[in-house]
């Protein structure tokens, strides 16, 4: 018998390797999980799989979301981290792929390279999933979307201010993915930190096919006046702390805090952040960043963070429902014979 899902065997490796149609599916999808699973119906649509979580980068959410993910559908999760694997350091990224993919019935990969998890998806034979490179971070858009769905009802003409530095993994695939899902996008940041051309090259050729806009601009209130969705994120990176003085100085002005969100015409609009967020000093790298530069909050204000308007910790329990329908999609023979 034909196989007859359109996802099935499929990677996630960046949104863009999916169309509006298939990303709106999954995220609907994502929701009917949600609500099966807070009514305790089982859906486990992966008995008896095996997937391998590959993470060169430390997580919460990520790696929370993926064994909580698997288990729910029946599948087994087992964690290699940065100590497990070797990755283009003592075996070939291919070589590796080719193992795991012979025993492990999908591969979800956390690390700095979009290269290699592109070269496991091509050579693992299974489903990879990118849980986060230095370039993209798909399974994070997913939940991003999919709690603007749950609060707006639809994507389609929604406008999202990303207030932040403009050169990341999470700037990159939110201007990308808000263009193919038709979401009107401004991105607010210094000029040193503008995004990369080529993603906004990339991004407008999805807008111009979904009629929505693309604008960068210097001027953060320019950008949140017509917003439903105001985004930050951090200030540095993983692997960016170095050049943390720098960033206080020039990315002040970007902070998320009641002064700017004054100027927000709509009065329902939400404030995400994928998470940690720098709104106080108490962690130990906050009150680090605190002791040596002087400020107590970064790229959101502890008011703003906690506010009504915060949908952050739904967004990253969103993480785990959108994840589930990824990998139900990818690797449970779901009947869906067309998107």
């Amino acid at each position: 018998m034909a196989n007859t899902s359109h996802f099935q065997g499929r990677s996630l490796l960046s949104t863009r390797d999916y169309t509006r149609d298939e990303l709106n599916w999954l995220i609907g999808f994502a929701i009917h999980l949600k609500n099966l699973k807070r009514r305790g119906i089982p859906h486990r649509y992966l008995e008896g799989k095996n997937i391998a979580l590959l993470f060169e980068k430390t997580s919460t959410r990520t790696r929370s979301a993926f064994t909580v993910a698997a288990n729910d559908l029946g599948a087994n999760p087992e964690f290699m981290g940065k100590g497990d694997i070797q990755l283009g350091r003592k075996e070939t990224v291919r070589d590796t792929a080719l193992v795991l993919g012979s025993m492990f019935d999908g591969l979800e990969f956390r690390g700095f390279k979009q290269e290699h998890v592109e070269e496991l998806a091509k050579y693992s034979g299974v489903p990879v999933w990118n849980g986060l490179t230095d370039k993209e971070h798909p399974t994070q858009m997913l939940a991003d979307f999919m709690t603007i769905v749950e609060e707006f009802g639809s994507l389609e003409g929604r406008t999202l201010a990303y207030c932040g530095q403009g050169r990341n993994n999470v700037q990159n695939s939110l201007m990308i993915t808000s263009a193919i899902l038709g979401v009107n996008y401004v991105n607010a940041t210094p000029k040193e930190l503008a995004p990369d051309p080529s993603i906004v090259e990339v991004a407008q050729g999805f807008a111009d096919k979904s009629g929505s806009t693309i604008t960068v601009t210097d001027d953060p209130v320019e950008a949140v006046t017509d917003a439903d969705i105001i985004y930050t994120n951090v200030w540095a990176a993983m692997g960016e702390e170095s050049q943390f003085a720098e960033r206080v100085r020039i990315m002040q002005p970007y902070q998320v805090n009641a002064k700017l969100l004054n100027n927000v015409r709509n009065p329902d609009y939400i404030v995400l952040h994928c998470l940690p967020a720098f709104h106080n000093s108490e962690t130990e790298y906050a009150s680090d960043i605190r002791d040596r530069f002087g400020i107590s909050e970064m790229e959101i204000t502890d008011e703003v963070f906690y506010s009504e308007h915060g949908r952050q910790f739904q967004e990253a329990e969103n993480r785990m429902h959108t994840i589930k329908a990824i990998m139900a999609a990818t690797l449970g023979n779901l009947y869906v014979p067309q998107v």
